[in-house]
């Protein structure tokens, strides 16, 4: 069910409080993204703002938080490699790479183990798990990345990692139908879709503002929530709502089938359910999530979502299929967002600032060394309990699988001073350590590569 307002026209302007907004201090304004409320429409940044200024209740964000729409930028879009002869011998990227492919050209695979780096990051792990699977790449140095990884292309089941899949083949049917990415705002923010049966059913509360009203909530998303498609991405990654995600891959088949026909009436929609063959349905389903990461580079066995997330979408859409994902796999994914590679340079940026994590920090980027810088941040876990003599199941600490997935993109401090070096690499972990706190162990195992990183760049 959707709107009946015609097509781009189907968001209500949310003006009150507007003036309010401009006249934000420094301290909250400077948030992204926060500041994004007027350009997205997303009611979320008007209440989280609301809570930096005290206005309404909440965590305060850690100054990492804060950055502006404008300061968030891909770091690897357009930048080069230097030719073999003007490259240090000491560099560990291989010559076959060197001179031959740009920085917005090479992929995870494409790279040999750093040795510095990775002897520190099998120190890190030297004791731990042997279901921990790790890839790193540092590139403080743009023109000579450092890449390590610890069983790197273990596979493991995505949980909401695979969110940020989702997210892909939406923006990337977004870019089929409509080249211009103006006009690709406009839709994302006037596009109101109704909550319907996709969402059954859903555990995660996720903020619903009000800013005519000054409320905000948390709570699950129920049949007839309306939100634009901004916002439904927004639920999607910010909470991992699993309801949204089931939504946005609803519409992004709806983009991809109706093109520029779209958003379908609710009758049009209702027909292209009753007259498309579940068999069609699921091949569109899967196809339109994998054709961004091929065209990206991503290989077959890197990272594969094969299942909606709410259990009515699987009856409806997917109702079998097997997803996994890789630790280098999940770099590469981050590789082509900052090479500007995932669907087209303006789609990565804008995915990269949704990722830009403004709420309060869990998991691993939760650590405290990561204070003070920016983190684009995804988290999944699948955890499970049978039970045990003397041990008592908790959250995140299954004793038939405990599986947490972290991506993270960290660029410290989020705001260098003059001639600072801002420390920038992205990493990628998987695991499945039963009986112990993962959300705890992956934070903790954040600030030992954050320090790691940090001996690399004294």
């Amino acid at each position: 069910m959707r709107s009946s307002k015609p097509p781009l026209a189907r968001w209500v302007p949310l003006l009150p409080l507007l003036a309010a907004l401009l006249a934000l201090s420094t301290h909250s304004a400077s948030a992204y993204p926060l500041d994004g409320y007027e350009r997205t429409g997303i009611r979320r940044l008007w209440a989280y703002s609301e809570v930096q200024r005290g206005q309404l209740p909440g965590p305060d964000l850690s100054p990492g938080a804060r950055l502006s729409t404008a300061a968030i930028r891909l770091q690897l879009d357009g930048a080069t490699l230097p030719t073999p002869q003007s490259r240090p011998a000491s560099t560990a990227m291989s010559e076959r790479l060197a001179g031959h492919l740009t920085l917005d050209g090479f992929t995870a695979h494409d790279l040999p183990a750093d040795p510095q780096l990775q002897a520190g990051l099998e120190e890190i792990f030297r004791r731990r798990s042997s279901t921990y699977s790790v890839a790193l790449l540092d590139i403080t140095n743009r023109q000579h990345p450092r890449y390590a990884g610890v069983r790197a292309d273990s596979r493991a089941a995505p949980g909401s990692i695979g969110k940020l899949i989702v997210m892909t083949g939406l923006f990337d049917a977004l870019a089929r139908a409509y080249p211009d990415p103006a006009t690709r705002v406009r839709v994302l923010r006037e596009v109101e879709i109704v909550a319907d049966q996709f969402v059954r059913s859903d555990s995660h509360d996720v903020p619903i503002a009000d800013p005519t009203t000054g409320r905000l909530e948390h709570r699950r998303i129920r049949e007839g929530d309306r939100f634009s498609l901004y916002e439904w991405i927004d639920h999607m990654v910010s909470p991992s709502s699993n309801a949204a995600a089931s939504t946005v891959w609803k519409e992004a088949m709806l983009l991809r089938h109706f093109v520029r026909q779209y958003p379908p009436s609710r009758e049009q929609e209702n027909q292209f359910f009753a007259r498309v063959p579940l068999p069609d349905r699921r091949e569109l389903a899967l196809r339109m999530l994998a054709e961004p990461l091929q065209r990206a580079g991503l290989r077959d066995g890197d990272i594969r979502v094969a299942r909606m997330f709410t259990s009515r979408a699987r009856e409806l859409v997917t109702p079998d299929g097997h997803s996994y994902g890789s630790a280098r796999g999940l770099l590469a994914w981050m590789i082509a967002l900052e090479q500007g590679r995932l669907v087209d340079a303006w789609s990565s940026l804008e995915m990269k600032r949704l990722l830009y994590f403004t709420r309060d920090r869990y998991r691993y980027a939760s650590a405290p060394r990561l204070e003070n810088a920016a983190v684009y941040f995804k988290s999944g876990s699948i955890y499970s309990c049978r039970s045990e003599p003397g041990y008592k199941c908790g959250k995140y600490e299954g004793t038939v699988a405990n599986i947490m997935n972290s991506v993270a993109i960290v660029e410290t401090p989020a705001l260098p001073a003059p001639g600072q070096t801002q420390r920038v690499y992205l990493v990628a972990m998987t695991s499945n350590v039963l009986r112990r706190n993962s959300a705890w162990d992956h934070r903790e195992i954040a600030g030992e590569i954050d320090r790691l990183i940090e001996s690399l760049h004294p």
